[in-house]
């Protein structure tokens, strides 16, 4: 049963309606709230346009209303209206063309991909039909100006796929910026010269004697009940040397990937990765305390440095053997760094200095969760078996973190150093 569904005063209309074999309706809706830039309307109002139900069209091209059409009437469609669309998001309703091996393309695998959603239909149009497609690059591209260089060069250097990169060039405004890394990092840089005037030191600021001295943020055993301590530890750093080190990697890693994944997404990584580090910490180091963002920054890293190695071919950023073992050199001397100072003489005995652990629980996060996510670009999160099984192994890890911290310090009897 097939219905037509006038609906007025959205900005555009409903044209067409019907319930599929599947029980599904399929509607088409040409608005600007639903299908994104007008220049796309086109190809939506001239399959929907066949799609009324009138006999002649309805049996010519759906007459079943399964709410799919011939992979004919497709590339069809996109002769008649392919000039009329952008070049770059021609190319994904291509990849889809390409991709179908059954000979019939699904409606709303179309309004999935004209819609930006994130989908199986967009990863199979990318998988698959990319893989015939012999289009132009966005390297060849010419007379660009220097922000859409800077979106190109940033497309290259987080993605793998040429389609993706095309993607995301084609659909990035600008707006919202990378604002998470930007706010991380002002506010670590503005607390680190806060504390450094006040103690009067900048290098190896935390072999200060009273660099714990009734500070709010480092995470102390003897104060793990605060349970904010947990992650307002980044704020906290050991020294410029050690925030030069994270900030650095913060700007040149962290904000290109939340351009291209967002940061709800990147954030999620790193707020991760700063939580698994300091539960990390009160689980394998029970006496140390923590400061430093590396827990998160090691986190994002360490997806992003995996990504490249598992798409290897397929990342076309510059000298990236010689800049992934550059990264892969500060971090270890990062990490080194924080591993002799954990066993430095203490300037606040009996509490030794910070503990290296959290640099170790980032790591984890990022090649689990991190790498998860920077392989599914536009796509939902949900619909990814792996996801759930690294999301869930991550929730049960600070479930028993926290009944290690609540039981396991009494029971072991351990003898903690006093709070400063």
């Amino acid at each position: 049963m097939s219905c037509c569904v006038i609906l007025h005063g959205c900005g555009g209309s409903v044209i067409w309606g019907g319930s599929g074999r599947d029980g599904i309706s399929h509607f088409c809706i040409c608005c600007t709230w639903c299908w994104g830039p007008p220049e796309l309307w086109p190809l939506v109002c001239g399959w929907s346009q066949c799609l009324r139900p009138e006999p002649s069209c309805l049996f010519q091209f759906d007459c079943e209303s399964s709410g799919y059409i011939s992979s004919g009437q497709f590339w069809t469609l996109l002769r008649k209206h392919g000039p009329e669309l952008d070049p770059h998001k021609l190319d994904v309703l291509l990849a889809l063309a390409h991709s179908n091996a059954e000979g019939k393309i699904c409606y709303q695998d179309v309004l999935n991909l004209i819609g930006n959603r994130r989908s199986d239909s967009f990863r199979r149009a990318i998988l698959q039909g990319n893989r015939r497609m012999c289009k132009k690059t966005l390297l060849e591209e010419s007379s660009l100006d220097l922000t859409q260089r800077l979106i190109r060069h940033v497309a290259y250097e987080t993605l793998p796929r040429e389609i993706d990169r095309k993607w995301f060039y084609d659909n990035y405004t600008g707006c919202p910026p990378p604002w998470f890394m930007i706010t991380v990092t002002i506010l670590e840089v503005a607390i680190f010269v806060y504390y450094g005037l006040l103690l009067n030191r900048f290098v190896l600021q935390v072999t200060h004697s009273q660099y714990l001295k009734k500070n709010p943020l480092v995470y102390h055993p003897q104060l793990r009940a605060q349970a904010w301590r947990y992650l307002s530890y980044i704020f906290m750093h050991a020294g410029i040397e050690h925030l030069g080190v994270n900030v650095a990697l913060q700007l040149l890693v962290g904000v290109p990937l939340e351009m291209v994944h967002g940061a709800l997404r990147v954030g999620f990584v790193y707020v991760a990765g700063v939580l698994a580090g300091s539960l990390a910490v009160s689980v394998a180091d029970m006496t140390a305390p923590v400061v430093g963002s590396s827990g998160g920054v090691y986190a994002i890293v360490s997806a992003h440095l995996a990504n490249i190695v598992m798409n290897w071919s397929g990342m076309h950023c510059h000298f990236k053997l010689l800049r992934m073992f550059f990264a892969l050199i500060c971090m270890s001397l990062e990490f080194g760094r924080a591993v002799w100072l954990r066993f430095y003489p203490s300037s606040y005995s009996p509490c030794p200095h910070p503990s290296f652990v959290a640099h170790l629980g980032g790591v984890v996060v990022g090649i689990t969760l991190g790498v998860v996510i920077l392989r599914n670009f536009e796509q939902r999160l949900r619909d990814r078996a792996i996801w759930w099984i690294f999301l869930s192994s991550f929730f049960l890890f600070v479930i028993f973190a926290i009944f290690w911290n609540v039981f396991a310090f009494s029971m072991a009897g351990l003898r903690l150093p006093p709070p400063p």
